[in-house]
């Protein structure tokens, strides 16, 4: 299912110039990361669930459970600091991956927001990282 999922979420997307992806319709709670490539530079957009904590966001790489890692992790570990779109709002944001006991921790909220993680689990042998996203401020 998942080529089904990302080709209708690309259209979706493209006929509502990026203001309503899948996870919209959904009703579930979701950013638009904006990274740029680490290869050519170019910014690339990925609509991603997303739980609220500490006035920022947390994303796991789950790619559903696909033994691949997702371009965007790969991506976002190249770069120091990234863009969310959030409720029409483009911010800069920093980032950091969550290892360790706080990554069970986290692990345990993403898995209130979205069940389905507990299955992308246990379809593949990697680690889902988990990264939290926090607005740059003045002080950052």
């Amino acid at each position: 299912m998942l080529p089904l999922i990302e080709k209708s979420d690309v259209q979706l997307q493209r006929l509502t110039r990026g203001r309503v992806s899948v996870l919209d319709i959904a009703g579930l709670p979701n950013i638009v990361l904006r990274v740029p490539g680490r290869k050519t530079g170019n910014i690339r957009s990925t609509p991603l669930l997303c739980a609220l904590k500490d006035d920022g966001w947390l994303i796991a790489g789950s790619y559903f459970g696909n033994p691949k890692m997702p371009t965007w992790v790969l991506n976002l570990r190249a770069c120091q600091t990234a863009e969310v779109v959030h409720r029409g709002k483009t911010l800069k944001v920093n980032w950091r991956e969550i290892t360790g006991p706080e990554r069970d921790e986290v692990w345990a909220i993403m898995l209130d927001i979205w069940p389905n993680f507990a299955i992308y689990e246990e379809r593949t042998d990697r680690l889902i990282p988990v990264f939290f996203l926090s607005k740059v401020t003045a002080d950052s």
